[in-house]
């Protein structure tokens, strides 16, 4: 059988992302440009589906536990004409932790333990925040959420999460996945072992 297609959201902008503060595990509410940045994948995924041949009644749809992206579920879905709360809820999709660091921007980062952020930043993959995760860490859930996939799937989570899963599923090497900029309103489609941007 081969490998389920997987559509990929990044929830929609919140407050803390136009402040360049990491969110990780913090429930933190999009805002005005983010519900719209929702609508705008919904169009693009509707879009997508209808080229692909795919039906919605099909695929499996399942987001992280954060607000943040079951609103951005619930959004598209809205613009699919779906039932906006009917879809599945999946723990290992939510965010890296970034524990002490939570809320902080890189500035703030350097200044509450400059040696971590320097440890940080030379191995991006596989040095955690304090108490926090790393990314070699969330890769491996990120792998089991992929292995336990049955049929095409429409996933809203997170931009650390699909750094992970890209090199999970050896599209790109850790280093080149944590530099990857992952984008809002736009839709990314894993398939065929490469990846695709929409926007």
């Amino acid at each position: 059988m081969p490998a389920p297609v997987i559509y990929y959201i990044r929830h929609g902008e919140t407050a803390w992302n136009a402040e360049g503060r990491f969110q990780g595990s913090r429930d933190i509410p999009l805002n005005d440009l983010g519900r719209a940045q929702a609508v705008t994948s919904g169009g693009i995924l509707a879009d997508l589906l209808a080229r692909d041949g795919q039906d919605s009644s099909s695929l499996a749809f399942v987001a992280s536990p954060l607000g943040r992206a079951r609103l951005t579920m619930e959004l598209m879905r809205g613009t699919l004409n779906l039932p906006p709360d009917d879809y599945a809820i999946d723990d290992r999709l939510r965010e890296i932790g970034y524990g002490q660091w939570e809320g902080l921007t890189l500035p703030e980062m350097q200044l509450n333990d400059a040696a971590t952020f320097a440890s940080r930043n030379e191995d991006k993959w596989g040095v955690a925040a304090p108490w926090g995760e790393s990314y070699a860490s969330v890769t491996l859930r990120m792998r089991e959420w992929f292995d336990s996939l049955l049929a095409d799937t429409v996933a809203v989570a997170h931009g650390g999460t699909m750094r992970a899963l890209m090199v999970a599923l050896g599209i790109a090497a850790p280093l080149e996945a944590a530099e990857t900029p992952i984008g809002q309103g736009v839709v990314y489609v894993f398939s065929d072992g490469g990846l695709r941007k929409y926007g």
